[in-house]
């Protein structure tokens, strides 16, 4: 635009006009002095720079134009884009702009929208909260998730989740309300499929811990075996003791029925040894008795660590459950580390004995693994209570942990063993135990050597 202006004003300067005038024949009919000539170099050249001024706010003025019209073409397809409602009112009260959505939902144009009332969109039981909308938006700025009913284009009253917030001028001034909303249905229908997923990811957790459970199990049955095996040895060993001690005391018994002598008896007693058999009995009956309850603890323990159930929280022995799962594991493993205790003998806790007693045999398992290669293969448990807490430290005399290991060794199925050697799953799900049980673990690489991990739980759940 500014260069065909310029083509048609050839020179654009004040000689290029005083060339035109001579040309008409004007200094012909009038003289012009030196003073004149220069006055009307001047007034033709304040002429060319207002020109040359208008050229360029013409092109100014196009380009702000074009850049407008792209700024609103752009919020006209964000509006248009948008699923939510949205709805654009001023201090009255009144509709001043709806995007698509809206437009849809309400069956009606943008030209019949404006300038309405809002409470006219909404269904009756939104009215007395519309007609204060002004006044708490003002004194608020924002209102958040309030549940409305607006009418559809058949009358009908859906339910949306509004969001209403303060809209102000260039000047800070309140001059209306904005209002953006969706369709509940659609809310509740992702928190529905939102649920599902969750439901599904937790009977996955479950599938995954039972799993654990079993591969570990697999892996202390030699252990538990071996368990078994010395209690049921020493009840065997008990009861064929009591058998002999009951066919000597019934044949005494009977000898006295036939009423023999009381030497005869006598003598019967000391080849019977009766006396040694009453101060052994007791000890031999409280002995199997002990035996058979070892069993039974076994047994519950076992039950309890392969449950699918969820146990209820119970006072419990901690220390026991800490020797039991750690003799468990190292029976079975076919290298036998020396393990120390730094554990007093009895300490009670409250919470749920079948997942503590799992995250047990997952470290005290995990340590084993870790020192089967050393020389000399050590584990070193312990236990600390401080603040209500109980703290127990499982340390091995391992390679110890490497550093890019360290912050994903509780994630799932990552293992640093060889492929076929583990699951990935032991520290993974014991770390989410735990956090169930209101606890948590932490790893560190002790600066004598190893690793070490320490087991946090609350002495009451």
């Amino acid at each position: 635009m500014s260069s065909s202006r310029e083509t048609d004003a050839p020179g654009n300067t004040a000689e290029s006009y005083l060339g035109l005038i001579n040309a008409a024949g004007v200094e012909n009919s009038i003289s012009l002095d030196s003073n004149s000539e220069e006055a009307w170099i001047d007034v033709i050249q304040k002429m060319d720079e207002v020109y040359s001024d208008l050229v360029h706010y013409q092109l100014e003025l196009e380009q702000k134009n074009a850049a407008l019209e792209e700024a609103q073409a752009f919020i006209d397809s964000v509006l248009t884009s948008m699923t939510d409602v949205l709805i654009v009112c001023d201090t009255r009260g009144r509709i001043q702009q709806a995007n698509g959505a809206f437009q849809a939902l309400s069956g009606l144009s943008l030209d019949a929208l404006v300038g309405s009332e809002l409470k006219q969109i909404f269904a009756p039981d939104s009215q007395s909260f519309i007609s204060l909308l002004t006044q708490t938006i003002r004194d608020n700025n924002m209102i958040v998730d309030e549940e409305l009913l607006l009418l559809n284009e058949h009358g009908e009253a859906s339910p949306f989740s509004m969001n209403c917030s303060a809209r102000f001028d260039h000047e800070g001034r309140f001059v209306g309300i904005v209002l953006i909303g969706r369709h509940l249905g659609e809310l509740r229908r992702a928190y529905k499929e939102l649920d599902q997923a969750h439901q599904k990811l937790r009977n996955t957790q479950q599938q995954l811990v039972f799993a654990e459970k079993m591969t570990a199990l697999g892996r202390l049955v030699a252990g538990v075996a071996h368990e078994l095996n010395n209690p049921i040895s020493f009840v065997f060993g008990n009861m064929h003791a009591l058998r002999r001690y009951g066919d000597r005391i019934t044949k005494y018994l009977r000898a006295v029925d036939k009423g023999g002598s009381a030497e005869d008896i006598g003598t019967l007693r000391k080849e019977l040894k009766i006396d040694r058999i009453m101060e052994d009995i007791g000890p031999l009956v409280d002995g199997t008795l002990e035996g058979a309850e070892r069993v039974s603890e076994i047994v519950q323990e076992l039950r309890r660590f392969s449950s699918v159930q969820k146990e209820t929280q119970e006072p419990f022995n901690i220390v026991q459950v800490i020797r039991t799962a750690t003799q468990w594991v190292v029976k079975s493993a076919a290298s036998k580390p020396k393990v120390t205790y730094h554990m007093p003998e009895e300490l009670d806790i409250i919470s749920r004995r079948g997942p503590v007693h799992q995250i047990i045999v997952n470290l005290i398992q995990n340590a084993v693994d870790v020192v089967e290669k050393q020389d000399q293969q050590i584990i070193d448990i312990s236990c600390i209570v401080t603040d209500e807490m109980i703290r127990i430290h499982v340390k091995d005399n391992g390679p110890g942990i490497r550093a890019d290991a360290v912050d994903r060794i509780f994630e799932p199925f990552y293992t640093t063993k060889p492929l076929g050697q583990g699951t990935g799953l032991g520290l993974y799900i014991s770390y989410g135990l735990a956090e169930e049980l209101g606890g948590n673990i932490t790893i560190s690489n002790s600066t004598e050597g190893g690793a070490e991990f320490i087991l946090s739980l609350p002495l009451k759940s």
